[in-house]
């Protein structure tokens, strides 16, 4: 007869209660432009206390809202959800088709030698390291960003403008470590002096451009970064 032990589970990560409200940057019949505050999750967890959520809290005022794309959970700024099955279609094929152009604002560890530059490099998932994303060349995923330096800060840091022109999750963070300039107050990917610098994951979302489903028109939507 076998003697059979359970094995204890992992405590679950229950993220901190958010205070910070949502903003609707623009809204009509076929989508809504938000600010996402820093700290909220963009769609609920599996346990229950991580309940709230940018999804949970839109559907209660939008009960047609779904997101057609996400923010990690400590980047803030401007996100794109519809507000019909056939919006959610027609913006997805465009993510798909990576025609929505993307601009990030970033404070990044130490002093960056080139004013501008291009980070290319392929990226996985960890399947040893859930929910980290990993640089391989063999398995990995083209993901490719484009970085601006706008400023070099006394403190040892540098604000730059990042253009993404994939989406792949964590791409900013794990192309950022993968240059030696992590981005301030990341706990994934961040090395121990750039994590204590901030308070927060110093990552916004400042600008997004795509097409309106309904008339074809070039929608420009900016969210001002708050650092």
């Amino acid at each position: 007869m076998k003697n059979i032990m359970m094995q204890p589970q992992a405590d679950p990560f229950i993220v901190p209660v958010c205070h910070d409200e949502i903003t609707v940057i623009y809204q009509d019949d076929s989508f809504l432009l938000i600010n996402k505050p820093t700290g909220l999750l963009s769609l609920s967890g599996k346990h229950p206390r991580n309940k709230d959520s940018v999804h949970y809290r839109l559907v209660q005022d939008f009960p047609t809202a779904t997101l057609v794309h996400r923010l990690d959970f400590g980047t803030s700024g401007i996100m794109l959800v519809a507000l019909s099955k056939e919006v959610n279609g027609n913006l997805t094929r465009q993510f798909q088709a990576r025609s929505v152009k993307k601009t990030y604002k970033a404070l990044l560890y130490g002093e960056m030698a080139d004013n501008s530059g291009v980070i290319d490099f392929p990226i996985a998932k960890d399947k040893d390291n859930f929910p980290l994303q990993k640089i391989c060349y063999r398995d990995g995923k083209e993901a490719v960003t484009r970085y601006r330096v706008i400023e070099k800060i006394a403190g040892n840091c540098t604000k730059v403008e990042f253009t993404p022109s994939s989406g792949r999750t964590h791409q900013l963070r794990i192309h950022s470590r993968e240059i030696g300039h992590p981005i301030l107050g990341c706990d994934l990917y961040g090395s121990d002096e750039a994590f204590v610098m901030a308070e927060r994951l110093m990552l916004h979302a400042t600008t997004l451009e795509f097409f309106h489903p309904a008339t074809g028109e070039i929608i420009q939507g900016v969210s001002n970064c708050p650092f």
